[in-house]
């Protein structure tokens, strides 16, 4: 399989994701990989139910992606990965999934959650998550949009926490 972009994102599939990220980088699929989403079917329905009617989308569980990445039946295929969360992100590749760079374009805040910026908000658990990420050497992208400057994640993380 052909990742063309891994995203965090935890609004999945909508107007950004469709109407630029896909135009940036063409895919065949578009697979949410969540196994909170995957195991939940009213969620699933209604992530999957914006996905534009020209690409297959699906949303899988972590393990499942896994498997999907090392079949060859998916050897050409060109897909989007999309994410809830970093954990998910760290246990993919820790599955064998060879990520080079993730996009962080999306973390809702919530009051558990410390605000990086004004899209993105961690918990302590996303941030040992993030730190083991680029540990591995997965590179992590702060962007939103395609036409925003890309931006090193980690220095804006280590910034913001005083780090």
């Amino acid at each position: 399989m052909r990742i063309e972009l891994a995203r965090i994102d935890d609004r999945f599939i909508h107007g950004q994701v469709l109407t630029k990220w896909v135009k940036l980088r063409p895919v065949e699929r578009i697979i949410v990989v969540s196994d909170a989403v995957a195991n939940d079917e009213m969620r699933k329905t209604l992530v999957l139910s914006v996905a534009p009617s020209n690409i297959k989308a699906s949303a899988v569980s972590v393990e499942k992606m896994a498997r999907a990445y090392k079949s060859p039946k998916y050897k050409d295929a060109k897909a989007m990965l999309l994410f809830e969360n970093p954990e998910d992100i760290l246990r993919l590749v820790k599955l064998g999934v060879d990520l080079k760079e993730v996009n962080v374009g999306g973390m809702r805040f919530e009051t558990d959650r410390k605000q990086i910026t004004k899209a993105v908000s961690v918990r302590e658990a996303d941030v040992d998550a993030f730190k083991e990420l680029s540990d591995l050497g997965v590179k992590l992208e702060l962007r939103q949009l395609p036409g925003d400057q890309s931006v090193d994640f980690m220095k804006t993380l280590n910034t913001e926490l005083g780090k």
